[in-house]
């Protein structure tokens, strides 16, 4: 079966957001993690000590979803969950060393992957493009994450 032919110009768009996506997820999925394990690992390094409340909200699930996925994590190491002193009730969530270290890079990954997709424009029509996007997104509403 052929593929479709992407002719439109938010096709295109779509075309390169897959591209984008796909270089992410082959990164991620280098490293034996899940969509959701890297973006929670990235959160904690970000913000070490969040609770799994917090958690839930940023990545939109449930805390049951979340404390799954924070049992996988703990059983590779790369996050624990440390009580407060005083609080025993309370549990914080930080990534470990390894944790942080396995997802280290992620945004260079994805800055070469932007290289490569742009790779065939010089920067004038790099500078166009971001003209036209900046217009563009400037009557949308902003992302929510």
């Amino acid at each position: 079966m052929e593929a479709p032919r992407m002719t439109t110009a938010l096709e295109l768009v779509r075309w390169i957001g897959w591209a984008q996506r796909k270089a992410g997820e082959d990164w991620i999925r280098a490293r034996e993690l899940s969509h959701e394990q890297a973006f929670v690992l990235g959160y904690l390094v970000r913000n070490p000590g969040a609770i799994q409340r917090d958690i839930a909200e940023v990545s939109r699930t449930s805390a049951a979803s979340v404390s799954s996925l924070l049992q996988g994590l703990e059983r590779r190491d790369l996050v624990e969950r440390r009580t407060e002193p005083g609080n025993e009730r309370s549990k914080r969530v930080h990534a470990t060393a390894a944790g942080a270290e396995l997802i280290a890079g992620f945004e260079s990954a994805m800055a070469a992957a932007d290289e490569t997709i742009l790779a065939p424009l010089d920067e004038t029509e790099r500078a166009t493009l971001q003209t036209l996007l900046n217009k563009i997104t400037a009557q949308l509403p902003q992302p929510s994450r």
